[in-house]
């Protein structure tokens, strides 16, 4: 089942490596030549040894010189193998990494809520490096096996008591290596699973430092941080204690079968079985025949390593264990902005519905405000709009069209959003803006930008719009980065723009002139607003209620000022 396993997570590594077969092709050739030159020096060394030994000083000189010659050669094929190598890692590295990110983009949201980021970091950072060493390892590996099975069929021909001696040794040594492999493997797979873990924890502890110090929990998180890294530790401990463990054994059982090989030498030597030379050429293999079961070893243990890092890898890229998002084949290049709930329940998991059979139809360039206590569904039904969620139950038509019929690009390349806490990436604030279009100008930057409110503080920054803003923008103020992702969003220039509480962190003044730029918005999209404070909603089309999941009452604010006691409550709590 295993060979099965290993069999398949090479063809599929093979799609990703096969554009650089011809690196391939030269590792293979290079192995070769390096195996060659592997298997003469110790012939060398051993005529070299028996000129000394017979004064034939003048062969000896000779030798050495082949042997100075050889060893360049050995050393400029090094030279050539590594460069090449670390040439095809690179490439091969790198397309696998970009398409096992791709891979994790399409992951249900629900995949990225319910696991550590760790989980896919890992994978992404370590196993794919592992998997691509697999063909240069590989070819190493057979080579050495090949190249010393070669000296031990040499050793039958030139004495067969030699050779069933040295089966034994290494059927010995061949017990001892297949306890530790089994051993070391079974608590490999549990080190992996806390790796995983803590490359979450360290993401954690770097991304919420600033929030760790202002809580001023250092003392607590670091407590957490230590258990689960002593943890891990503690596992690639056990590991290395059960290589030191059995290495010993081997090393111990080689040290006697040394001794026992020098014993039957001479045996067979005075009883003319052996002759001198041939013991000396038996003698000088020795330490590589002893080794042969080493490379078998490192073969089983690449394999297994590989099987291991492949199936983390595959996982993500081509199996069933993380849901993919799946869209339909429905294309609108451009959407009115009309869109419907029709009975639409949903729950983040089976204990608590979120969304309890809504319904509601918003029109083209209206804008909508939803209002309602934390925790009721407002944010909800905006991920569910972008399709971040699947629905449990009923429909959601954009122009009439079930959102589940139409292409990614269909929904999202039509609606913006706007979060309370948008994530802004570690890039330049002109980098930041062109991720929602690649060819933006300079001019339509500063144009938005100064719609969002933000221009004239980014032209006091040193570098403007050029400047680099941190991980998550974390040298810019809440506001700032609020505005940075509605002026995101504006240049991305979509029908639907749905703001979820994104002037929240907003001073007043600032909160008004956003509120004006949502106001020219007004006709011509549909702006869909998620607000806290009522006020800043008072003027929009139509204002709907959620409770508990539940649609209470809509219309203007004036209407349900007189008519809904629940939106009436809010707005004076607010006024208190």
């Amino acid at each position: 089942m295993e060979l099965k396993s290993i069999l398949n997570n090479f063809k599929n590594t093979w799609k990703f490596v096969k554009e650089d077969k011809k690196y391939l092709i030269f590792f293979l050739i290079f192995s070769l030549i390096l195996c060659g030159i592997s298997v003469i020096t110790p012939l060398l060394s051993a005529k070299m040894l028996l000129f000394l030994t017979n004064g034939l000083f003048k062969d000896l000189i000779n030798i050495a010189l082949i042997i100075l010659v050889v060893e360049l050669i050995r050393n400029l094929f090094n030279y050539l193998y590594n460069v090449l190598f670390n040439k095809y890692s690179l490439k091969a590295t790198s397309r696998i990494q970009v398409n096992i990110a791709k891979e994790t983009m399409k992951l249900e949201v629900s995949e990225l809520d319910n696991n550590s980021s760790g989980v896919f970091i890992d994978r992404i950072n370590n196993d794919t490096r592992e998997i691509v060493n697999i063909f240069s390892d590989l070819g190493d590996g057979v080579i050495d096996v090949v190249s010393n099975v070669g000296i031990l069929i040499a050793i039958y021909f030139i004495n067969k008591i030699m050779f069933v001696y040295f089966i034994l040794m290494l059927l010995i040594i061949f017990i001892f290596e297949h306890l530790r492999m089994k051993k070391f493997f079974e608590l490999d797979k549990k080190r992996r699973k806390l790796a995983e873990k803590n490359t979450g924890l360290i993401s954690e502890l770097i991304r919420g430092s600033r929030d760790i110090k202002s809580l001023n929990v250092e003392n607590n998180f670091l407590k957490i941080a230590e258990d689960k890294l002593v943890e891990s530790n503690n596992e690639n401990y056990k590991m290395q204690k059960v290589n030191a463990k059995y290495n010993i054994i081997t090393a111990s059982v080689k040290d006697f079968s040394n001794l026992f090989l020098i014993f039957l030498g001479i045996f067979l030597c005075l009883n003319n079985y052996l002759s001198i030379s041939n013991f000396v050429i038996i003698y000088m293999y020795k330490d590589r025949l002893l080794e042969l079961l080493r490379y078998w070893s490192f073969l089983i243990e690449l394999a297994k390593k590989f099987n291991v890092a492949a199936t983390r890898v595959f996982e993500i890229i081509d199996s069933d264990k993380f849901k993919k998002e799946i869209f339909g084949d429905k294309i609108l290049d451009k959407i009115n902005g009309d869109f419907e709930f029709k009975d639409v329940s949903f729950s983040y998991n089976e204990d608590k519905v979120i969304l309890k059979n809504i319904g509601f139809k918003i029109n083209a360039n209206e804008t909508v405000a939803f209002v309602g206590k934390s925790g009721s569904g407002k944010s909800t039904i905006f991920s569910l709009l972008n399709r971040l969620y699947m629905i449990d139950s009923g429909e959601i038509l954009i122009d009439n069209v079930n959102i589940n019929e139409l292409t990614k690009d269909s929904i999202r390349n039509n609606m913006s959003i706007i979060t309370q806490n948008p994530y802004i990436f570690n890039f330049s604030i002109k980098d930041n803006l062109r991720l929602v279009k690649e060819d933006a100008t300079l001019d339509e930057m500063i144009e938005v930008c100064k719609l969002a409110c933000l221009h004239d503080f980014i032209m006091t920054l040193k570098d403007g719009y050029d400047t680099i803003v941190g991980e998550g923008g974390i040298t810019l103020s809440g506001g700032q980065r609020q505005r940075l992702a509605i002026a995101r969003a504006l240049l991305k220039k979509t029908e639907i723009i749905l703001f979820d509480e994104a002037t929240s962190a907003l001073d007043n003044e600032t909160q008004k002139n956003i509120q004006t730029a949502i106001n020219n918005l007004k006709g011509e999209y549909t702006v869909l607003i998620i607000a806290h404070r009522l006020s800043t909603v008072i003027d929009s089309d139509r204002i709907i209620i959620i409770d508990d999941g539940q649609i209470l009452d809509e219309g203007t604010h004036e209407f349900l000022i007189k008519t809904n006691e629940f939106y009436k409550k809010l707005y004076e709590k607010e006024l208190i």
